[in-house]
């Protein structure tokens, strides 16, 4: 691949961490790994809020401009439902789609499967016209699972979930296909960990497919085990729009961590992006991101530029 000249394709915004707990309306320890859309002509982020016990929630923020002057709902509006399985310790890295076929929005989201062995991590799938009220739509596939999305489409009459099943000890990205959401196969490896690679330990979704005009862009984290601990980056990839097989995928990863926010945190060297949203007007991708597991923090791009840096690769 020859992409010329190096250029940044994600910039950090210049208010990072553009979220911390020190924000937060009650006490938090930390509040990172947010699911974002576009709701009421605003930018709303549906953030993981972690207290002092471990445990995490969601609360939701909103803006006008997506960067500034965020207005924080000054109690949590998600938590486990141990009626429904989950766990105590709490739900963790949401995504969210606006589904059109059911008009509302469906956010998936890390649980903890109350009952079984260890509480291994698993998928719940909630439903929400308004982000006050919420429907859980069931428990999804084998734990142990994360990194969970819908497409925000229904594709060839199939609901269709990317995930990340542990599977005889690989950490690789999978698609899942359903008629109901409550019962799931043809599964398949979509992106899998590459040997001795930035990516090389396990991947794992990033916010949810992006449809575009060359395909779903799907942003991806990838994992690198060091000796100082794992180091987390992120990695592009381009799906058919028919068949969602990988027509492109980056070779390199393109945002890692970089500034003390990022380096240094609860767990540190981690950018982690579950959310993003395309502003119509400007075709400005922004991307919502973890920072060391402790703030919130925004990376922005030129959606066209993001896809001409794709079309350039060659490696899947």
């Amino acid at each position: 691949m020859d992409t010329g000249k190096f250029e940044e394709i994600f910039k950090r915004y210049e208010g990072n961490p553009i979220l911390t707990s020190e924000n937060w309306p009650y006490e938090a320890a930390s509040v990172f790994n947010p699911g974002a859309i576009k709701f009421n002509d605003e930018f709303l982020l549906l953030v993981r809020v972690e207290d002092k016990q471990g445990y995490s929630h969601l609360t939701t923020a909103k803006s006008k401009d997506g960067k500034t002057n965020w207005q924080i709902s000054p109690e949590p509006v998600l938590a486990a439902e141990p009626e429904f399985g989950e766990d105590v310790f709490g739900l963790e890295d949401p995504r969210i789609v606006w589904l059109e076929e059911r008009q509302e929005y469906i956010i998936t989201c890390v649980s903890f499967f109350k009952g079984v062995a260890g509480e291994p991590p698993g998928i719940s799938l909630i439903a929400t016209k308004d982000f006050f009220n919420f429907e859980r739509l069931g428990r999804q596939l084998i734990p142990p699972n994360k990194d969970a999305s819908l497409f925000p489409k229904i594709i060839k009459g199939y609901y269709v979930l990317i995930n990340r099943p542990i599977v005889e000890g690989r950490a690789d990205i999978w698609v899942s296909f359903s008629k109901d959401l409550n019962f799931w196969g043809k599964d398949r490896v979509l992106i899998s960990a590459r040997h001795r690679t930035w990516d090389s330990n396990r991947v794992g979704l990033g916010s949810p497919p992006i449809e575009t005009s060359e395909g779903w862009l799907i942003i991806y984290h990838g994992v690198r085990n060091t000796v100082s601990g794992s180091l987390y980056r992120v990695g592009l990839a381009l799906l058919d729009l028919e068949t969602l097989e990988v027509i492109r995928r980056s070779r390199d990863w393109v945002f890692g961590p970089r500034e003390s926010y990022e380096r240094v945190g609860d767990v540190d060297s981690i950018v982690f992006p579950c959310g993003a949203v395309v502003d119509e007007k400007t075709n400005e991708l922004l991307v919502y991101y973890g920072a060391a597991d402790s703030v919130v923090a925004l990376a922005t791009a030129n959606l066209d530029n993001v896809l001409t840096y794709l079309k350039k690769c060659t490696e899947y």
